[in-house]
């Protein structure tokens, strides 16, 4: 083992930035396995009630379906789903009576909205003759339940606090002819693939987990991507790039990184040359008790090309951190690098020239892992379908939500107009880039700035970094809801964001998803089922995998392809990550009132950079 792969098995990072303590608890590491034990427990009691004769004739499509649908089902959604509510309330973070209140409201509401959903179906086929298909039904009810769990826990969890968030309306014309042109596009290829008399296709439709999806669903959203990625490919090539190379800073917020702070240093030193302006590099060193202090002042004495300081920010805390640099940055753009990024030499060339667009406010790139360790070969292939192809596509549409901090450039006066870098939440880069984005600025992916940014080496540095980032999505929902609920019409507000929440709770379910189906397949209870054992492999692959080979064929790095199958495995354990760091969620006895969600004039009056 080389050096610098026996100093990142060392790492074993937590911070106050890890689990803030007034929105997040402890999550012992048997905490999920429990739940998991006892939603089988659920799932499989439940299972067996619904296909005794008795029960089977009040519901004979062996699920709690309340009228008749034409068709059959691949798996007992609401059955999954409402043993998945209860056994993740009982163990999410809170007291007896908190837990009991959170899975009651999480039934009645998914039970409430089934009921309203067979009632229509009833009248349709009471007055049309007509029913909905099982098929169709089951898809509705997870969707419906997705977003059941996932607002329910935005209203009941401890947040952070709601701010107004300021919106400046530019034409969004060019955006929504281009959506709506791709989305046309993509519902054409899929109702032509759905409609495809081929044995394949039947067999691709019989072999889908959820309601049994057909390949014209399952083609919907790769094609639609795929005619993003290409318009916002264009817009890059086609952009106006002249040389541009103003003075910026770097700020680097660092917490016990001597392990790496030099080489940072040394690849933004080699990146300053390659730019040819001023770069004042900041190391801001928020309370490290190693000698992370004494190796970048030397470090930055030996730098050719950059000039640059340390700064001590004695509070805890990344954002403390940036706040200060923020505060002592003295140009006009601003460079954010994490203190585990290498630089590429060309980052600060590529990245700058697009600020001679007015309308450009956020810039980023591709984080690459270093290679060599654990999750390295995963994290590849899971940055090239992330930033590589889904960020740079949302870029078409001026659609980026965040930008990852590790690295981004800012023009310096917008976090300073937004009062800073949030303090106390996780998702503070998430934050800032989205409320850039609502001043009506764009924010660009280049596929082409890549940089080299640390990867976890264990499991439990892995487990912390995730559970961070998975909570996240929460934090920033919820403290900036005016985009969801207020009457602005914006992308990110009113279908991003939401898009997001859903398919966290989609990941979070995602392993009990396999363990039910391994119970509807296994125990065989219902005979009329079609579910088989590929629909069980097919839950985690399908398109994950398509769209795995086809941004590895896009970035250009086909080698990536050789990881598929370390790649596929590490979702699942991603999507078990998204539910431990689910359960850290503390949960509040009463839901949160809608009306103080809704109403502008309820914003509380409080500090912007305190969540």
């Amino acid at each position: 083992m080389s050096d610098a792969e026996d100093k990142r098995e060392q790492i074993n990072y937590i911070s106050v930035d890890s689990a803030p303590k007034r929105f997040a608890g402890p999550v012992s590491e048997w905490q999920a396995p429990k739940m998991l034990a006892l939603f089988t427990t659920l799932a499989a009691a439940q299972l067996w009630l619904v296909n005794t004769d008795l029960v089977s004739g009040v519901f004979p499509n062996r699920d709690y379906v309340f009228s008749l649908h034409s068709g059959r089902h691949a798996i007992a959604i609401r059955i999954f789903l409402i043993s998945f509510f209860v056994a993740f309330a009982a163990f999410s973070s809170g007291g007896i009576r908190e837990r009991t209140l959170f899975a009651l409201d999480m039934v009645l509401t998914f039970l409430a909205g089934c009921a309203v959903f067979d009632l229509a179906n009833a009248t349709a086929h009471h007055v049309l003759g007509s029913s909905f298909s099982l098929h169709f039904s089951a898809i509705a009810s997870g969707l419906f339940g997705f977003a059941v769990y996932s607002f329910k826990l935005l209203e009941r969890g401890f947040m952070p606090a709601r701010i107004r968030i300021e919106h400046i309306p530019v034409s969004q014309m060019r955006a929504i002819l281009r959506l709506g042109l791709t989305i046309a596009v993509a519902a054409a290829i899929a109702i032509w693939a759905g409609g495809m008399k081929l044995h394949a296709v039947e067999v691709m439709r019989s072999w889908t987990l959820l309601g049994g999806i057909g390949p014209g669903v399952f083609l919907f959203l790769p094609v639609l991507f795929a005619q993003l990625y290409l318009l916002a490919i264009y817009d890059v090539l086609t952009a106006k790039k002249r040389k541009f190379n103003p003075p910026v800073s770097v700020i680097v917020p660092a917490h016990n990184e001597s392990y790496i702070i030099r080489d940072t240093i040394n690849a933004m030193d080699r990146a300053a040359a390659h730019y040819g302006g001023e770069v004042h590099i900041l190391i801001m060193n928020n309370n490290s008790t190693d000698d992370t202090e004494e190796i970048a002042r030397e470090t930055l004495t030996a730098c050719k090309a950059a000039k640059g300081r340390v700064i001590n920010v004695p509070k805890p805390g990344k954002s403390n951190a940036l706040n200060a640099g923020l505060d002592a940055c003295e140009t006009e753009f601003l460079v954010r690098v994490d203190a585990d990024t290498l630089v590429g030499e060309d980052n600060f060339s590529r990245a700058m020239p697009y600020f001679t667009d007015p309308a450009v406010g956020v810039v980023g790139g591709v984080p690459v892992p270093p290679g060599g360790a654990l999750f390295d070969r995963a994290r590849l292939l899971e940055v090239l379908v992330k930033h590589g192809f889904y960020s740079v596509a949302m870029g078409a549409v001026n659609g980026v939500v965040g930008i990852p901090g590790m690295f981004v450039v800012y023009r310096s006066h917008h976090p300073r107009y937004l009062g800073g870098f949030v303090e106390g939440m996780n998702g503070e880069d998430t934050d800032i880039s989205l409320r850039i984005g609502e001043l009506g600025f764009h924010s660009v992916v280049d596929p082409k700035i890549r940089y080299i940014s640390e990867v976890p080496s264990s499991y439990s540095h892995m487990r912390e970094q995730r559970m961070r980032w998975f909570r996240s999505i929460y934090h920033i929902s919820s403290r900036c809801r005016d985009l969801i609920y207020g009457p602005n019409l914006t992308l990110r507000g009113k279908v991003i964001l939401p898009y997001m929440l859903i398919n966290s709770a989609r990941r979070a379910m995602l392993v009990p998803l396999i363990i039910f189906g391994g119970l509807e397949w296994g125990l065989a209870f219902n005979e009329n089922t079609p579910i088989v054992w590929q629909s069980i492999v097919a839950v985690t692959t399908g398109a994950p995998a398509i769209m795995a080979v086809a941004a590895s064929l896009l970035n250009g790095v086909p080698r990536g392809i050789i990881a598929l199958p370390e790649y596929l495995i590490f979702r699942v354990l991603r999507a078990y990550f998204t539910l431990e760091s689910m359960l850290s969620i503390l949960i509040d006895v009463k839901a949160e009132d809608l009306e103080r969600v809704i109403r502008l004039d309820l914003v509380p009056d409080k500090p912007i950079r305190v969540a």
